[in-house]
């Protein structure tokens, strides 16, 4: 694993107190929870990427389009 870098991180007072108490219950520091709180966020956000990539040819309806046919058939 490479070094930890350090950042200047700024909470609410109310969101800072809630990390330090969830810390502390959990017996981790608020570094640790930040860092797999940004984890599942940027895998998240590399999911979200594939999915797009996936989808990048499909062919693309207005949203009044899409509207009209499903009245036409009666869906709504």
């Amino acid at each position: 694993m490479d070094s930890p870098k350090r950042a200047t991180v700024y909470f609410s007072s109310d969101i800072h107190k809630a990390l330090r108490l969830r810390a502390a219950a959990a017996d981790r520091s608020i570094s640790d929870m930040v860092n797999d709180a940004v984890r599942i966020a940027l895998a998240e956000d590399a999911t979200d990427l594939e999915s797009f990539m996936e989808r990048q040819n499909d062919k693309s309806i207005s949203f009044e389009t899409f509207v009209a046919g499903l009245k036409r058939r009666g869906r709504i």
